[in-house]
């Protein structure tokens, strides 16, 4: 009796599990939606067309990025999670999608809401300013801010972004005081720099690496384990002498939650194989950009740590965000 219980359990998993399985072999059968939830021009937004152009060669299927910027990416993350949960409506986002809820009332979970895929990116941050400020280093910056407090601007992509909360710590961890100006995407931050609008921006190496080398902006230092390969003479903040400002920002794609995991798994086994491809790596150390793999498990653990690692930030900055 047991024996024929069990037969009857296997077969009625072999029952549910078989739509999922075939859906993930015939999978992908139509053009995909990479939702952006930035405006073009950003880092994110170059992630997307990179990854989603390969992808378009690999499986002979349209990888489309759709861009929805705004919002404090709520409007193109709210997309992504009302989405079709049948793997052809993705969304590629960073560290910031764990923060914005926490900001601000969103009609979303970051975490129930959507199925972890993998990781693209643990991408460092560099401290521009436009070369007009007097600061060759961290410290001639640092001794600038406290000289002139609050008359130094820094951009960001919008408030409680990355930048935003490395630099509110920076502000703390130094002692100086800097003013916030936010903008709508990285595109409008650079924009501002270049135009000598703002005098700070910490970036994501991608936007900037090339203005720092026509000498259009000016490296002060990189958040990041280690120097960058596409700016090996840039002192990370420990070596500039200031120490506690971790390099944690990381750039992934998601699903809408109960996407069949089979095609979770498809997904991420096919990212991985494209981030291990020498031209792929080159162009993204190029940029300063790290390639970074993580199984669909490791990157919702990674999800919940940061949920509850910003939390304490965005108290202690009295972060604030209103819709």
């Amino acid at each position: 009796m047991k024996q024929i219980c069990r037969w009857a359990l296997a077969a009625f998993v072999a029952l549910l599990l078989c739509p999922a399985l075939a859906a993930a072999q015939a999978y992908p059968g139509k053009p995909i939606r990479l939702i952006v939830p930035y405006p073009p021009g950003g880092s994110t937004d170059m992630l997307a067309r990179l990854i989603g152009q390969k992808l378009t060669e690999i499986w002979g299927q349209p990888v489309l990025v759709d861009n929805r910027g705004g919002g404090n990416s709520i409007i193109g993350t709210e997309a992504a999670a009302k989405a079709a949960p049948d793997g052809y409506s993705l969304l590629l986002t960073s560290s910031l999608h764990v923060v914005v809820s926490q900001l601000v009332a969103t009609p979303y979970d970051p975490i129930k809401d959507f199925a972890a895929v993998a990781t693209l990116t643990n991408t460092a941050l560099v401290l521009v300013v436009n070369p007009s400020v007097p600061a060759n280093n961290l410290q001639e910056l640092i001794e600038l801010a406290k000289s002139k407090p609050g008359q130094l601007n820094y951009g960001t992509i919008s408030l409680g972004s990355m930048g935003h909360l490395k630099l509110e710590q920076f502000s703390i961890l130094a002692d100086v005081k800097l003013q916030h100006i936010p903008y709508k995407g990285a595109g409008p931050v650079l924009t501002a720099i270049l135009g000598d609008q703002i005098q700070l921006y910490l970036a994501n190496p991608i936007n900037v690496v090339a203005h720092i080398h026509s000498g259009k902006l000016r490296g002060i230092a990189v958040i990041a384990a280690k120097r960058l390969p596409a700016l090996p003479q840039m002192p990370t903040f420990a070596e500039a002498g200031l120490s506690g400002l971790s390099a944690d920002s990381w750039q992934g794609i998601l699903a809408p939650a109960a996407t069949p995991r089979p095609i979770i798994d498809k997904l991420s086994a096919e990212i991985a194989r494209i981030l291990a491809l020498a031209d792929i790596k080159e162009k993204m150390d190029s940029q300063g950009v790290e390639p970074y793999t993580s199984t669909p498990e490791q990157l919702a653990a990674q999800m919940r740590a940061d949920f509850a690692k910003y939390a304490k930030v965005i108290k202690t900055a009295n972060i604030k965000l209103e819709n």
